[in-house]
Formats: structure tokens, C-alpha cells, sequence
């Protein structure tokens, strides 16, 4: 589904954005004209390239942090809470979750081995989990872009200028997209675009793929948890849980 939405509302999601990488800028200067040599982190060396890279200028590099804040954190724990919360309600697709992973473990010459790549790809119940969770749950609200032209869509004309929202949740919520669509059900499966598409899908996509898969594969072959207080799912605009969810994890004994 697609929306066209007026330069007010794209006036309030900027001036969010705004307060953060103000915010973000004063730290990265603060850093940079500190003498005192700091941790070697990545604000260190970003300091440090932006005095031999033209392209790496202070702009660049406040919006290099913003993004990466948001996909290392803020979309992954968001995504692995809601993952939690769904297979606390299904203990069947814990089951064979577990049953996945516990066979990758089997078939191993040396069971303490690391991950293979190999064996993230035989992954395939896994990856329909992720999926399954991605599609209730998706992270980003939606995919902003702006008409370079008057854009006819189904009768509707978007202007030239405007920004564009597409929605994928209202198309992944949609009875006529998936039967009984609120129900987490990972044994289904349809293509989707969790990450975006085209030349501007997320760089990130494959590995937020590996490392939630990777997460899930420790999680159910090393620890099992109890919930203690279940999560409250809610979406403002971003997918957020009140004041969280209380887990007790134990460590599985052999």
C-alpha cells in the first residue's frame, strides 16, 4: 500500500531526526577536538579518517553513527524481543526450532566446532521464523521516497515532489496477503521485502539474517528461559514494548 504524504508530516519525522544527530554531532566534536587519546573505538577512527578522506566529512559522519545506532541495536533487539515473546506463546515452533539446531549439533565431527556458513544455510525452519517474526513485526515503519514526477497509481495521481510512505505491514496484515494474518505461523512462507528492494535495499539485510540466526541457534542449543513478565507490543512509530520484557535464562545442562 502506498500513501503520499505532505511536506507537514515529513516536517515532524525531520525534526525527530534532527534532535538525534544534533545530538550526535556535539559528541563527534567533542571527540575530535579532545587531545586525549580515547578507547581506538569506531567515533576514534572516524576522527581519524575524516582528516585524510574528502567524502568523510563531519555531516557524513554523524549520519554514518545515526544509521549505524539504528541498525545494530535498535532493530535487532527489537526484533529478537518480539522473537522471544512469539515463541514463548508457541512452544511447538520452539520445538522444532530446537530440533533444528540440535541436529546441526549431531552432525558435527566436533560438536564444540563454531558456525559454519554451511550450516547457516541449512538453516531453513530458522529462516522462516525470522521471516515470520519480521512479517508482524517489521522494524521500520515504512520505505520514504520522493516523486521525482507525478507518479498515476490505480486512478491516484502522487505529485511531483511529494514524499512517498510505502507501508509493507499494511500489505503483510492483510487477510488478503495471508490467512488469519495476526497469527505467527512460520511454516508458511511468502516473499516479502523486509529490508526494502532495489538498489536501495538495506546493506544490512544478510547479515541481520546471520546474526539473528546465529543469536537463535546459541539461545536453543545452550540455554533455556522462563518469561517472567510478557512483553506489551506496541508501535510508536517505531515497534517498542512498554517497559520490556523479563526473562529468566538458564543455562542447559548436558
Amino acid at each position: 500500500m502506498i500513501f503520499g504524504l505532505k511536506t507537514n508530516i515529513m516536517y515532524l519525522f525531520i525534526q525527530g531526526q534532527k534532535k538525534v544527530t544534533t545530538m550526535l554531532r556535539d559528541m563527534l566534536k567533542e571527540r575530535c577536538n579532545s587531545p586525549e587519546t580515547h578507547r581506538g573505538d569506531f567515533i576514534d577512527q572516524l576522527c581519524n579518517d575524516m582528516g585524510k578522506e574528502k567524502f568523510l566529512t563531519e555531516d557524513f559522519g554523524v549520519l554514518l553513527i545515526f544509521g549505524g545506532l539504528f541498525a545494530t541495536f535498535e532493530s535487532i533487539s527489537a526484533v529478537l524481543t518480539l522473537a522471544f515473546s512469539l515463541l514463548e506463546q508457541h512452544p511447538s515452533v520452539l520445538q522444532e526450532l530446537t530440533a533444528e539446531h540440535d541436529a546441526i549439533l549431531k552432525n558435527r565431527e566436533n560438536p564444540n566446532s563454531p558456525l559454519t556458513w554451511d550450516e547457516y544455510k541449512s538453516m531453513t525452519f530458522t529462516l522462516q521464523v525470522i521471516n515470520e517474526t519480521l512479517r508482524l513485526g517489521n522494524v521500520a515503519p515504512g520505505l520514504l521516497r520522493r516523486a521525482l514526477k507525478d507518479v498515476t497509481i490505480k486512478g491516484y495521481t502522487i505529485p511531483e515532489d511529494w514524499a512517498i510512505m510505502v507501508v509493507p505491514s499494511a500489505l503483510y496484515l492483510s487477510p488478503k496477503s495471508f490467512k488469519d494474518p495476526l497469527e505467527f505461523n512460520p511454516w508458511r512462507w511468502k516473499i516479502f521485502m523486509p529490508f526494502g528492494g532495489g538498489l536501495r535495499q538495506c546493506a544490512g539485510a544478510e547479515y541481520s539474517r546471520v546474526f539473528l540466526a546465529t543469536f537463535l541457534h546459541v539461545f536453543v542449543t545452550k540455554f533455556s528461559s522462563t518469561t517472567i513478565k510478557g512483553a506489551r507490543v506496541a508501535r510508536n512509530p517505531i515497534l517498542a514494548f512498554g517497559d520490556g520484557m523479563h526473562i529468566k535464562f538458564s543455562e542447559k545442562t548436558t
